[in-house]
């Protein structure tokens, strides 16, 4: 019998385009060696080109479905995505307190790649006040990043999730605009008498010319498996950075819309 495979708890929307969402990362995780744990959080309508519809799943139910894996399989890492209301970023905030030495990724998903809307303003607060202490790990872009923080600027943004409990934030930098994409990790750094400074590292990575559907669910997912793997932070995020470019590289037109990545490449190489 085989053993040891780390599961990945993962809280994520259905995408029935199969581009993002609870696909992602069953087919992130899978070919990096691991075994996910899919809970639905919402049920969207939406195509390679952007959503038109979600429907929230009832958030008790959401927990529901956490705590039958929880009772059974030993969780090594929670990913969370889309969690489609308030109560339900609650509910999934209580039930990470009760497992407080497992790390936690937090995909702040907020809208499509189309530009469809899931999160208010009410959610962004939510997570601000409930998730945000809990997060090993955020992975925002620009956007979403600039909802969670009240600040004029990227870098004093990070700095306020820094402070605010977050442990580490990684802004990736594919809403911008340049020859790289510029992903920024920050973490929180020494601290004397005055303020506490955060530390930061870049990693570049070439600008592919198309335009994709789940490339963030990807990367948060490579992360969180990557965690499981027992690998340290700065590991995790260059392995998993790697990985989404590769994925990227690779991706292919299914549609009229975004580009899907290939995530299965690790497995057919």
């Amino acid at each position: 019998m085989r053993t040891g495979k780390p599961v990945v708890l993962c809280f994520s929307g259905l995408d029935p385009s199969g581009g993002a969402g609870l696909q992602a990362d069953i087919e992130t995780l899978h070919s990096l060696g691991c075994h996910c744990a899919p809970v639905a959080t919402a049920l969207t309508v939406q195509d390679t080109l952007n959503a038109s519809r979600m429907v929230p799943v009832a958030a008790d139910l959401m927990a529901e479905q956490a705590r039958a894996v929880l009772a059974d399989m030993r969780v090594r890492c929670f990913k969370l995505g889309l969690l489609g209301g308030s109560g339900a970023v609650h509910l999934a905030s209580e039930l990470l307190r009760e497992y407080p030495d497992i790390p936690v990724v937090v995909d702040p998903v907020g809208a499509a790649g189309g530009g469809y809307a899931f999160l208010g303003s009410e959610v962004f607060a939510a997570l601000r006040e409930s998730l945000l202490p809990l997060a090993t790990i955020m992975t925002p872009n620009s956007v979403e990043l600039m909802q969670l923080a009240a600040a004029d600027s990227p870098e004093a943004a990070a700095g306020e999730l820094l402070r605010e409990g977050c442990r580490n934030v990684l802004l990736t930098g594919g809403h911008e605009s340049g020859e790289e994409v510029v992903n920024r990790w920050f973490r929180a750094g020494r601290e004397d008498s005055h303020e506490t400074t955060h530390e930061v590292t870049e990693f570049r990575w070439p600008r592919l010319e198309r335009e994709y559907h789940g490339s963030g669910c990807t990367l948060a997912s490579a992360i969180a498996g990557n965690l499981a793997l027992g690998r340290d932070m700065e590991s995790a995020l260059r392995e998993a950075q790697q990985y989404a470019w590769n994925s990227l590289m690779r991706a292919w037109r299914a549609g009229a819309g975004q580009y899907l990545p290939d995530r299965g490449f690790l497995r057919e190489s």
